[in-house]
């Protein structure tokens, strides 16, 4: 049995994490319901959390200068 891991460090930023989580998805093509996704592929996953640390990266670059 899998348990999750998932932690935010800041909890009150759940509801933002789930917009961008959103956003992201529907860049790259992804459709993401509500709640449990588990009937999406790996790939479709993967795509997901990469174009989400590909902007998280952006943001911080952009924040450096």
């Amino acid at each position: 049995m899998s348990s999750n891991n998932n932690q935010l460090n800041v909890p009150e930023a759940r509801e933002a994490m789930e917009r961008f989580k959103m956003e992201c998805a529907n860049e790259v093509g992804v459709n993401l319901k509500e709640g449990y996704n588990g009937d999406i592929t790996a790939r479709q996953a993967g795509s997901v959390g990469g174009m989400m640390v590909k902007k998280m990266i952006e943001s911080y670059e952009k924040n450096m200068k």
